[in-house]
């Protein structure tokens, strides 16, 4: 029996694309012929989007119906879209027709082989300096900083196996970031070239300021990679570092003052080490708290610090 599939969309504002988008989702689907479920995630939208999502369910057993009482954002719909779908396989895509639904059977045979496939917008239909040239430098940037090279990190339309997606836990802003996310729980990650469309209805809500979010959230990621379960290695060298330092700097202007005989009381060198010592004990202290808040968390929830795929063991003889 073929996998089962999920499409997961978060939709804010965009009642004029759901027909559409619906209507190309079914006829590309429909001609899989393998189990699927539309999951529309409405992130709090205000004008008529609910009403059409909840229409076409009542017409539609494989479409759910996700409505949030607020606004939460991409991340949190994707969540829940996560959440809430059943299939094997979970494609995400936009709700305003610029992902193209006939890319879904690519993605779906590229899975095959990986746990993760990403699309790529190599044609990208946004205006270069508010859209395409922020993403270029952020793409570049995290795949530089996570080590998982991708050439869009942006394109929403990506496939994942379910056995990946539900050992990551998504907060704040961290969409984008999931197939960085992915890889440090083992996956195999692949790429494929999509179609991208113009925008159609509406008006796009990114903009150039999420660049600035993106570098913070790079900044999050990267220590939750890295030193999420050891933060006394992310604040102790450093710590380290100043200490020594400013300790050689103490022994030197104690040389001068006793064995050279200066006067050291004004200078702004005995400042400097004075201020590196208390930063580096600092800094160090930081790491042990964050030693215990990590140790506390990860012991309470019963939390593993591993990720098994399979077990592979002699069955039991009766």
């Amino acid at each position: 029996m073929q996998e089962s599939v999920s499409i997961v969309i978060p939709v804010y504002e965009e009642e004029e694309s759901i027909p559409k988008l619906y209507a190309s989702l079914k006829e590309v689907m429909e001609g899989l012929k393998r189990p699927y479920e539309i999951v529309f995630v409405d992130d709090g939208s205000c004008d008529n989007t609910l009403n059409i999502l909840e229409g076409i369910q009542k017409k539609d057993p494989n479409v759910v119906v996700v409505s949030f009482r607020k606004n939460f954002g991409q991340t949190a719909a994707l969540a829940a879209g996560f959440d809430y779908s059943s299939g094997d396989i979970v494609v995400t895509m936009d709700a305003d027709l610029q992902n193209d639904p006939g890319d879904i059977p690519k993605l779906l045979e590229k899975i095959k082989d990986y746990d993760v496939v990403s699309g790529w917008r190599k044609e990208r239909k946004d205006p270069f300096f508010s859209r395409r040239l922020p993403s270029i430098i952020a793409n570049r940037l995290i795949s530089f900083v996570t080590g998982v090279k991708l050439h869009d990190y942006g394109c929403t339309l990506k496939a994942y196996r379910r056995e990946v997606i539900k050992n990551i836990k998504l907060y704040g802003e961290m969409h984008r970031f999931i197939p960085a996310l992915a890889s440090w729980v083992g996956a195999k990650t692949a790429e494929v070239e999509t179609t991208h469309h113009p925008r159609l209805y509406g008006r796009s809500k990114y903009g150039i300021s999420r660049t600035l979010r993106v570098i913070l959230d790079l900044i999050t990621v990267k220590f939750l990679q890295s030193f999420s379960t050891r933060p006394i290695h992310a604040f102790g060298p450093p710590g380290l570092a100043m200490e020594a330092a400013g300790v050689l700097i103490s022994l030197y202007l104690t040389y001068e003052k006793f064995m050279l005989g200066k006067d050291i009381g004004g200078r702004p060198l005995l400042l400097l080490a004075i201020l590196l010592m208390i930063l580096g004990i600092q800094l160090i202290v930081m790491g042990l708290l964050g030693e215990m808040l990590a140790r506390v968390y990860h012991e309470s929830q019963d939390k593993p610090i591993f990720v098994v795929k399979k077990v592979v063991k002699k069955a039991e003889h009766r």
